[in-house]
């Protein structure tokens, strides 16, 4: 008899032609009455599918019982209750380095289209602009100093991305790291008022929670510029649209917010961001490979194997 596992959001066709192929899959999402859903089959699921958006809260986690497995479509891991599965001795995996590539161009992607006005230039030749006015200048990349907040695999490949664009790096984490040769801060006010362009790149989670807040938006100053591929709740974001609104920043390129999919209607009318539905994986490739390294998690875990990228 096929294994059962809970899965609590859709996944890329090709994906979820190999779950329901491997198991008997129980489709969350797809529940009206999902109180009613969990408790029937609640006693017999043993794993669970899911994604770093829709994660794994405790109250999920305590109603399944037989819970031995969670694996997770996605390097962040913020919204699964770790403490809870640690606590009941759930096995939690994430898919770790197969999207740190794509996740690095969409940061250095968002860079650009903030600085030199890409999304504005595009409409500009759209609407027909073009043969009645001239687009206005905008900024220069090379030069500038990046302040990257969180120095880890995707941190690392943002800064190697951003050298070739002649950018200087510095990087701000809870500790130095002695094989980065880059000027480090502890301190992240102290670096935002050091640095051009300020790049989050750090875990979600409590312990970052709008580490990004007002003080370090200030410190970032009027001609500084904010580009966050990390997680929406890292930035206090009602300051960030403040600061944008009443241009005491630059500029932003954010592919995260606090409250996916809702953006602050005030974004849509400022000329100075650039916006993108959190699509910093979003490559046919890298979802294929995040799905195929969550598949392996679950086969690993039931054939008895160690897992390949184990949280706890």
């Amino acid at each position: 008899m096929a294994i059962e596992i809970l899965q609590t959001t859709a996944m890329p066709p090709a994906i979820q032609k190999v779950l329901d192929g491997s198991y008997t899959v129980h489709k969350l999402w797809e529940a009206k009455d999902k109180a009613a859903f969990l408790a029937e089959i609640a006693p017999r699921v043993r794993g669970m599918a899911t994604s770093g958006g829709a994660g794994a809260s405790r109250a999920l986690i305590e109603a399944l019982p037989k819970l031995e497995v969670i694996s997770s479509f996605g390097v962040g891991y913020d919204a699964i209750d770790i403490d809870c599965a640690r606590e009941r001795g759930v096995t939690v995996t994430n898919t770790p380095d197969v999207l740190t590539e794509c996740v690095a161009d969409t940061a250095m992607a968002l860079t650009l289209a903030m600085m030199r006005r890409i999304p504005q230039a595009d409409q500009f030749v759209r609407t027909g602009r073009w043969p009645k006015d001239k687009f206005p200048l905008t900024d220069k990349l090379g030069g500038r100093i990046m302040g990257i907040v969180g120095a880890g695999r995707i941190g690392q490949a943002i800064a190697k991305r951003a050298e070739a664009f002649g950018l200087q790096i510095a990087y701000f984490g809870p500790r130095k790291k002695a094989e980065l040769a880059w000027r480090y801060y502890d301190n992240l006010v102290a670096m935002a008022k050091d640095v051009d362009i300020l790049m989050i790149s750090c875990p979600g989670g409590k312990e970052t929670n709008q580490l990004v807040n007002a003080a370090v938006i200030a410190a970032l100053g009027p001609e500084g510029y904010l580009v966050n591929i990390a997680r929406g709740s890292v930035v206090e974001e009602p300051a960030l649209v403040q600061a944008l609104v009443e241009k005491k920043l630059a500029g932003a390129g954010l592919d995260v917010f606090a409250d996916e999919p809702n953006v602050p209607e005030a974004l849509f009318k400022l000329d100075t961001v650039a916006l993108a539905p959190h699509v910093g994986s979003g490559t046919h490739e890298t979802r294929q490979a995040m799905g195929d390294l969550m598949l392996k998690n679950l086969e690993a875990w039931f054939a008895g194997k160690p897992v390949l990228t184990k949280v706890v």
